[in-house]
């Protein structure tokens, strides 16, 4: 595989001389879904936002297609081929979701109703919604709007902050698969999440962040088995039997 995005030797915080992100390292590969786990407040939410350029590190690298990124806008970083799926304020509620579709393709020029086309055979819920509000949706489909949204610029590095949160168990289940689909359809996915054991079941290598540093990085399988993983972010009965595995 091809290094889609590497991150090296990254400081970053909200706050003059206070960093969260205390000298991360990080890699993604072309194709890969590669999840971030870690408990609250390690750092996961601002290495995402570090990577989409919310936050500007004030040391280190971040190396997207062979570029350093870091210090770039948001917007800049889109037009290479990245996006970015936020926990919350994700979609417009007062649009339909027709319309949140073609905001999310604002910067391509003529008409992008191919894209919208393919979002709607990945998500066929949406495509039933078309014309209601956003506002009005259910969680769990608020969730694939979001990600709908993003993938109408067909980017090659998907970035989703937290898809999982405040979701009940039955939508949580709809949302990871609708992420293994995105990812098999050839999209890099960083997933940022909470549900440690779900993450780490579907990824092909995840990293543990503590304290805003790396602590432990490898295939999500062995993350899954490794005992001192389990009993630190997986709970009670984490080691998983490799056939469970969805990699």
């Amino acid at each position: 595989m091809t290094c889609l995005l590497e991150v090296e030797n990254v400081y970053a915080g909200y706050i003059d001389g206070l960093d969260i992100l205390q000298g991360v390292n990080f890699r993604i590969d072309s194709h890969e879904l590669v999840a971030v786990i870690g408990p609250n407040g390690a750092g996961k939410s601002t290495l995402a936002k570090t990577i989409f350029g919310l936050l500007s590190p004030r040391e280190g690298k971040i190396i997207f297609k062979g570029e350093n990124i870091a210090g770039l806008k948001p917007n800049e970083i889109v037009k290479r081929g990245m996006c970015y799926v936020p926990q919350i304020v994700n979609v417009f509620p007062s649009l339909t979701v027709e319309e949140n579709l073609e905001m999310g393709a604002y910067i391509l020029s003529g008409s992008a109703k191919r894209q919208k086309d393919l979002v709607y055979t990945m998500f066929p819920k949406l495509k039933e919604r078309a014309k209601q509000k956003a506002g009005t949706l259910s969680g769990g489909e608020r969730q694939m709007l979001a990600m709908g949204r993003a993938l109408m610029l067909e980017p090659d590095l998907l970035i989703l902050d937290e898809p999982s949160a405040a979701l009940s168990p039955i939508l949580v289940n709809d949302v990871f698969q609708q992420i293994k689909a995105i990812n098999e359809s050839g999209k890099a996915i960083i997933l940022v999440e909470q549900n440690a054991k779900k993450a780490l079941m579907m990824s092909h290598r995840g990293y543990v962040l503590e304290s805003g540093r790396n602590a432990i990085e490898g295939r999500g399988i062995d993350l899954l088995n490794n005992p001192q993983v389990a009993e630190l972010y997986l709970g009670a009965g984490g080691v998983v039997s490799p056939q469970k595995n969805a990699d």
